[in-house]
């Protein structure tokens, strides 16, 4: 690992099942060839089956983490040491085994799971991983992030963690105003816009029925159903807004899974609404693809309504007018940084109150779709050339 040529490594990567994962590290390695041509960068993964799958970079060298549950006696005796010991890093040296220690340290390891501190439930992973490679003497960024203000509050180990790496990037400017107020070192932090915003497009046979221009592309998940105050209502919404869109409209809808995760899949939500449609003729079942597959998809349609992040990141960088149902900052602070403003363009889940409140907004977005596709006309290849600063930021800190 300390080869002149293989310093680089990024972690924090749960696998590509989630499309919105692969298209950081797709993005990334593209841009990272262009830059660090001779540099092999080792991917740390969640799952190296599903990398397999969809990443075909040939400067990434794809290596899986340690899990600690398929092995009983390790799971046990690492339980023990941690509860005798209270080394709680014990953990993530083993699961990070790959990139940890004297012979695996790499100069520069880049968290590309930058909106998991969007999650308490993961926040402390990733801070006790950022504290085990920052004491090996690895330099550490963190890439793409989106971190909630609120958690900044009387929250000292967070800001801690923070000064601990030597770059943040945040991807939307709610998250970079709030690691400023929080004391983090100016020259620490830059406003960068989220890599998959450079992602191409990569087209493929679409099916019969999908008319481009004529489409509009449906995204929900199970984690935006999970953030909904009352448990049906985000379907309902749905529903209703499909209701709509067919009896209001000539548009026909494709829906769009970009999470296949066993037990994280928008094929859950999305299949329910297609059994309830499909007879209509008008509603389609997009199958699973590649992120690059699914932009293309995306870029196809007149206008795009999206939970996942990166879907509606893909249909922004296609200029495809977007409703975003979204949950967290890093909805509101992409939105405000491409638009002023958040209100019209993002739906909070947490706030809907009726199941016509998709419909309304949507037919906001409708009714000034092509001031939006001007205004993303106008700002995204400014936005894509800032969004390849990650590539730079990163080459910034190996080249030292």
């Amino acid at each position: 690992m300390n080869d002149k040529k293989n310093r680089l490594a990024l972690y924090m990567h749960a696998g590509s099942d989630n499309h919105g994962c692969e298209a950081i590290v797709s993005s990334l390695s593209d841009m990272l060839k262009e830059s660090l041509p001779d540099e092999k960068v080792t991917l740390l993964t969640n799952s190296k089956e599903e990398d397999e799958r969809y990443l075909t970079a040939d400067n990434l060298s794809i290596v899986e983490e340690n899990h600690i549950r398929e092995n009983l006696l390790t799971h046990v005796r690492l339980y023990l040491y941690r509860a005798l010991t209270k080394d709680r890093e014990s953990f993530l040296r083993y699961r990070m085994a790959p990139i940890v220690g004297k012979e695996n340290a790499p100069e520069v390891a880049v968290s590309i799971g930058g909106d998991n501190y969007c999650y308490p439930e993961m926040v402390e992973d990733l801070m006790l991983a950022n504290r085990v490679l920052t004491k090996q003497g690895t330099r550490t960024m963190l890439l793409g992030c989106s971190i909630e203000p609120e958690m900044f509050r009387d929250n000292t180990a967070l800001v801690e963690d923070m000064q601990r790496y030597e770059r943040i990037l945040a991807r939307e400017s709610i998250t970079r105003d709030a690691l400023l107020s929080a004391g983090v070192p100016e020259e620490k932090v830059n406003l960068v816009p989220d890599p998959a915003f450079t992602l191409k497009p990569l087209f493929h046979p679409l099916p019969e029925k999908f008319v481009p221009g004529k489409m509009v592309g449906i995204n929900v998940s199970p984690m935006v159903q999970s953030y909904a105050a009352h448990g049906d209502l985000v379907l309902r919404s749905y529903r209703n807004l499909i209701h709509f869109l067919l009896k209001g409209t000539e548009y026909s809808i494709a829906l769009i899974p970009h999470v296949v995760w066993k037990n994280n899949n928008d094929l859950q939500p999305l299949s329910e609404l297609y059994r309830e449609f499909r007879d209509t003729g008008r509603v389609l079942l997009m199958e699973n693809r590649s992120a690059a597959a699914l932009k293309a998809c995306i870029a196809g349609c007149m206008m795009f309504v999206g939970a996942r992040t990166h879907a509606t990141i893909a249909a922004y960088s296609s200029m495809v007018p977007t409703l975003v149902v979204g949950y967290s900052v890093k909805a509101r602070g992409i939105a405000r940084d491409l638009f002023g403003e958040e209100d019209h363009y993002v739906l909070p889940v947490q706030s809907m109150e009726d199941t016509e409140q998709l419909v309304r907004d949507f037919r906001w977005i409708m009714d000034n779709r092509e001031t939006i596709h001007h205004r993303l006309k106008e700002v995204m290849p400014f936005y894509i050339m800032r969004a390849k600063q990650n590539a730079e930021e990163i080459c910034s800190l190996i080249k030292k």
